[in-house]
């Protein structure tokens, strides 16, 4: 491999170990948005401005659905809803890649299994008023979980490549703020 290549490749390496920065801070308010989304292959309108009503929502950005990192970030999501749920907390995710996938995949247990939806962001207009775009790229999301407070704000962020990390991340973030489900 000439070294050119192998410099093209360790650049690229890094840029996809590196967390990314999210321009939505702590504080700062929460674009609404309204997408039509999936739940257990059902289709509705997500509307964020309506579920903040009931308290929280994790709003999680990702990719493209049934890809490796997508499908696992999913299946934890799935894992935790029971957990986000008690502490008053709704998730929602959105991709703009494979969007035409996005029915099936909200209803496949390895994945979301019906238990929270997803939306479809074509064209990552939602991701950009997030500033949440995947290495600039116009046509995907990036990797990144807010908290959006009851009343629109930023309450957390959490913007990495790797899916592991942000259920916890967000879980926390949401306990942290101290909220029990309404009744």
């Amino acid at each position: 491999m000439n070294a050119a290549l192998r410099t093209t490749l360790a650049v690229a390496v890094l840029a996809l170990a590196l967390p990314a920065a999210a321009a939505l801070k702590p504080g700062e308010r929460a674009p609404d948005f309204r997408a039509q989304a999936y739940l257990a292959g059902k289709p509705f309108t997500f509307d964020l401005a309506k579920a903040r009503r009931s308290g929280p929502v994790v709003v999680y950005f990702f990719p493209a659905a049934h890809t490796p990192g997508c499908n696992l970030e999913a299946h934890l999501f799935s894992e935790a809803i029971d957990d986000f749920r008690k502490a008053g907390a709704t998730v929602v995710g959105l991709s703009a890649g494979n969007t035409e996938q996005l029915a099936d995949f909200s209803k496949e247990t390895e994945h979301c299994g019906g238990r929270f939806p997803v939306a479809a962001d074509p064209g990552a207009k939602i991701a950009k008023s997030y500033d949440a775009l995947l290495g600039g790229r116009a046509d995907r999301s990036d990797r990144t979980s807010y908290v959006v407070t009851k009343d629109g704000r930023i309450a957390a962020v959490h913007s990495d490549l790797n899916p592991s990390l942000h259920v916890k991340s967000m879980l926390d973030a949401v306990k942290a703020l101290g909220l029990r489900p309404a009744k």
